[in-house]
């Protein structure tokens, strides 16, 4: 089974808004990361809105942010909201079939185990543990590293 390109950049979306998690994140920024057109996310943000995946916050100031954790959003959770169909064979497909064996196929029983199979696996794995997998996504992905409150200067010991 082959995943969509809308599929792929769903995923990237939300991996890159739960590793800049301290901040709003522009669609603008996301496309650059990972050189895709603005349009295309647009397009795809809609059903990750519609489930819940992702919140967006308009204005000026505005952008997108995850509207679940991400240790709660499952990469099964994401490929169902975002594929439109699981058919591995024509089997799968309702509506007339040509094949005499539909019924009784053993093809079509082990095509749906490894579908099954499939979709179990990506439900254990969270947008959360693939961020957490590699320390350096922010980097990858260009976003600097939280501000950190400045240090106060040590004042000299008065003796």
């Amino acid at each position: 089974m082959r995943l969509t390109r809308q599929t792929n950049y769903a995923i990237r979306i939300l991996m890159y808004c739960a590793a800049n998690d301290d901040r709003l994140s522009r669609v603008g920024e996301i496309a650059a990361a990972y050189n895709v057109s603005e349009l295309f996310l647009f397009k795809i943000l809609q059903p990750l809105v519609e489930a819940g995946f992702v919140q967006t916050v308009r204005g000026r100031n505005g952008g997108i942010r995850l509207g679940q954790p991400a240790g709660a959003i499952t990469l099964r959770a994401v490929v169902e909201v975002t594929e439109e169909s699981f058919a591995m064979a024509e089997c799968f497909e309702t509506g007339a079939v040509d094949c005499p064996l539909i019924d009784s196929c053993a093809l079509n029983a082990a095509l749906r185990d490894a579908l099954n199979a499939f979709l179990t696996t990506l439900g254990g794995y969270t947008i959360e543990a693939l961020v957490n997998s590699s320390g350096s996504i922010r980097n990858r992905l260009g976003l600097s590293l939280p501000v950190a409150a400045p240090t106060p200067a040590l004042a000299p010991a008065l003796n």
